[in-house]
């Protein structure tokens, strides 16, 4: 049983696939919670029999966004004396038989950010894997001199990672933002620029189609709108933080 690694997977209406990616994860790893985000579709009934002590279900009443589940598991994680979160999606695309492997580099680089760098399929869409681009030039641009004491971050989008729980939640309580699909761009990037080193690991990524039972809650229009205002956001942060940035660089 680990005392200071567990591995965290929020869930909104996933269906058969919550309990495959359950059994998965807890294959891999002796602590795994599950945050059911006021899903509708009973897909948490076959988790409340699970009978194990490293094994805990954390059900909302109402779906409040993936950075917002995550809120409530990593405050409950650091109360039971966690200190490392691994977060997984809850659909299947993330690859479990890789958890040892990140959990290792953590306890490796504690004080670090464990990324997964995505390595795509073919069966990945296409309009996914290029729009990420955009989003992980702007994060470089807006965590440039932040990675003097790690890696540039690699992918701003991919959810497969391990957190420091105290810092991510100190830069959560900072602000009301960070609790939908803006969660991992802007968890990353919040982290660096407190100082967090981030060190990316590469990890295959799976799409499942609607006939493999493909869960996925992405709306282009919203949630692309939503990535642009965190962007916008991020970016107007950076500027405000650049003399001091300049300043502390022209000393070194």
């Amino acid at each position: 049983m680990s005392l200071t690694h567990l591995v965290v997977i929020p869930s909104y209406n996933t269906g058969p696939r919550l309990a495959d990616t359950v059994a998965a994860a807890r294959a891999a790893w002796p602590v795994v919670w599950v945050v059911v985000d006021g899903s509708t579709d009973h897909s948490a009934v076959p988790l409340r029999g699970i009978n194990d002590p490293g094994f805990r279900l954390i059900e909302r009443p109402t779906n409040g966004g993936k950075g917002a589940a995550l809120l409530d598991a990593m405050e409950e994680a650091r109360k039971a004396g966690f200190t490392h979160a691994l977060a997984m999606d809850a659909d299947g695309q993330h690859p479990a038989d890789r958890i040892a492997d990140f959990m290792a580099a953590s306890m490796a680089r504690p004080e670090a950010m464990i990324l997964g760098a995505p390595i795509f399929g073919p069966e990945a869409p296409k309009i996914r894997v290029r729009g990420r681009r955009l989003s992980n030039w702007w994060t470089r641009f807006e965590t440039l001199w932040c990675t003097h004491k790690g890696e540039p971050i690699g992918d701003s989008l991919f959810g497969f990672r391990v957190y420091p729980i105290a810092p991510l939640l100190e830069v959560m309580h900072r602000t009301p933002f960070m609790r939908r699909y803006d969660f991992d761009a802007e968890a990353a990037v919040r982290l660096a620029w407190r100082g967090v080193p981030a060190l990316n690991i590469p990890a295959a990524v799976r799409y499942f189609g609607p006939a493999e039972g493909g869960v996925s809650h992405f709306h282009y229009g919203r949630d692309n709108l939503l990535l642009t205002g965190m962007h916008t956001r991020l970016v107007l942060g950076f500027l405000w933080r650049l003399p001091a940035l300049l300043w502390r660089r022209a000393r070194a």
